[in-house]
């Protein structure tokens, strides 16, 4: 079998493992070129790996005629194997430079690209989301999902601490998991089915196995809307927890809040930077505001809501200038605004226990205490106009023994804005899916 180009070739190093402690060393880097400079006698190659770069210097005294020559077709992007001398050079970036023995072009790039990858030429966001995979090349791009990586693996690290236990729902379901949403309908072997708009029924069915759940995955919803925190497909972390109230489960949100941001601050230093993102650990515990007093509070500044509607835009833009840089809690909605499966408080049950999590004007999470009542679950239902045999499935567990539980769904994609300084979902979600985008 005839040898190919990588075989038996593999990276000794990332760029990030390129330092002057190994000066004279032999090493083999692996990946693209992000630039190339030809200043006659002397070339340079910048070589980006998912660590970072180093920095490939061919001077013509010094490597073979072959490796110079060969390096003269090299473009912008091109997949490289370097093998070559680490070289200590104070003038060279980060003080270290590799003088490489040979260079295998591993993959070529179509020139023109239709994007500058370094980020140096700005470029309208639908473009760089046409060509996405250069995109993410950026320093940008990667800082963000970097974040975005370590955000993840600390929620799961503080759920599974605090004895939730990782479950994975399904995604095609037979009824809405919330009243108002709109669906994704599919054809199901012949049959009517949908996509999944939340976890929702199934957590609260799974408490009366594992007590304390949590879930992170993506879900659907078919809204029409075209703003800059909408998308059609969205990353959700779920908790529920039985024996709990929603004070409960708002600790819970609140502590998780605050440890992934002290987590990011102390492990994303350098992305923070390349973001030009201020983090600050917020401090415990958030602010509750009720839904009456937020009407209050709007009114006072000219912003008129009835009681018994949810908050506009305008409004919540209005509140997001009342809390600059700070989480807080709005409780007590009214019932009739939240979905079926939120509890109406004894005293007052216009009144419900749900409440919202917001960062400035912007809605993070969304939970409360659920109807542990069959009774109660069929007459919510029937207030907000659903056919309560849709959800026979679920009525049932009531009579397997239903304990009071609560939870939350946090929107994951959202929460990113807050930890990247953005303002467009879209950063922050490797193949955002919207009204108008399904590629790529």
């Amino acid at each position: 079998m005839e040898e190919s180009l990588f075989e038996k070739w593999r990276r000794t190093h990332y760029s990030s493992e390129i330092y002057e402690e190994l000066d004279g060393k032999d090493v083999i880097v692996c990946g693209w070129a992000e630039n190339f400079r030809d200043l006659g006698n002397i070339q340079f190659i910048t070589l980006r790996d998912s660590r970072g770069k180093v920095q490939i210097t061919i001077p013509k005294k010094k490597v073979s005629t072959d490796v110079f020559d060969a390096t003269k077709s090299i473009r912008q992007q091109f997949v490289l194997g370097v093998a070559g001398v680490v070289k200590a050079n104070k003038e060279a970036p980060r003080g270290v430079e590799i003088i490489p023995s040979e260079i295998r072009i591993f993959g070529k790039a179509s020139h023109p690209l239709p994007l500058e990858p370094t980020g140096k030429i700005p470029a309208d966001i639908d473009v760089r989301l046409n060509a996405r995979i250069l995109d993410l090349r950026r320093p940008e791009c990667r800082a963000i999902f970097r974040i975005r990586h370590e955000a993840l693996q600390s929620i799961r690290k503080y759920l599974s601490r605090e004895g939730f236990m990782e479950i994975q729902t399904s995604r095609i379901i037979g009824a809405a998991s919330e009243g108002g949403s709109a669906l994704f309908p599919l054809d199901y072997f012949g049959g009517k089915a949908y996509l999944a708009q939340s976890p929702e029924l199934y957590k609260e069915e799974l408490v009366t196995v594992f007590e304390k759940v949590f879930e992170i995955g993506n879900f659907f919803r078919a809204e029409k809307s075209h703003t800059r925190r909408h998308l059609s497909e969205f990353i959700s972390i779920d908790i529920e927890e039985a024996f709990a109230s929603a004070e409960d489960v708002m600790k819970v949100q609140e502590n998780l809040i605050a440890e992934v941001i002290e987590h990011i601050i102390q492990s994303c230093n350098k992305e923070l930077d390349i973001l030009n993102c201020k983090l600050k650990k917020p401090d415990l515990p958030f602010n509750r505001l009720t839904y009456s007093e937020v009407l209050e509070k709007l009114a006072k500044n000219g912003c008129e809501i009835k009681w018994g509607e949810d908050l506009t835009t305008k409004a919540s833009r209005l509140l997001g200038e009342m809390h600059r840089e700070e989480f807080y809690f709005i409780v007590d909605w009214p019932s009739e605004t939240r979905p079926f499966y939120i509890k109406p408080q004894e005293n007052d049950p216009k009144i419900c226990y749900a409440f919202d999590l917001m960062y400035e004007w912007i809605e993070i999470t969304s939970g409360g205490a659920r109807v542990d009542s069959k009774d109660l679950f069929i007459k919510r239902l029937k207030e907000q106009g659903l056919n309560p045999d849709s959800f026979d499935f679920h009525l049932k567990i009531y009579d397997y023994g239903m304990p009071p539980h609560s939870g939350w769904g946090m929107g994951m994609d959202r929460f990113m804005l807050v930890l990247s300084c953005k303002e467009n979902i879209r950063e922050v979600v490797l193949f955002p899916r919207d009204r108008y985008r399904l590629v790529p």
